[in-house]
């Protein structure tokens, strides 16, 4: 009696990694996304690579790991993967306070961000 196994959250010939809390803003991370949406997996991760952009460190760790899974538990070929879907969205938001001048306070909020990264094996047509 143990509990029926779970569907596959992605398709047959896809592979997921999801980073869920990365520190930065949704805005800020879906900029560095959008330069990966739909790149093969290797043209991807050097422009992650040599990116000057601080969120790209985050979206490339998170990109080796789908590769990783997709080689690794999927068997799927890593020279044809390409990022079928780089999704952001928001994670929890930390409230903090700041002391100004004349006692008065400010509120200081530090936003994390989720990233969705869903790799497929491209037939070579």
């Amino acid at each position: 009696m143990s509990k029926p196994k779970s569907p596959r959250k992605v398709g047959e010939k896809e592979a997921l990694a999801v980073g869920t809390m990365i520190r930065g803003s949704a805005q800020k991370l879906n900029l560095v996304a959008g330069l990966i949406r739909g790149r093969k997996v290797e043209d991807a991760l050097n422009i992650l690579k040599f990116s000057t952009k601080g969120m790209s460190e985050d979206v490339y760790k998170v990109l080796a790991s789908a590769v990783a899974n997709a080689e690794n538990n999927h068997n799927l070929d890593v020279d044809a993967l390409v990022v079928a879907e780089a999704s952001v969205g928001k994670s929890i938001t930390m409230k903090r306070f700041a002391t100004r001048a004349r006692g008065r306070s400010t509120r200081i909020t530090k936003p994390f961000s989720r990233l969705r990264v869903v790799v497929r094996e491209q037939e070579e047509a």
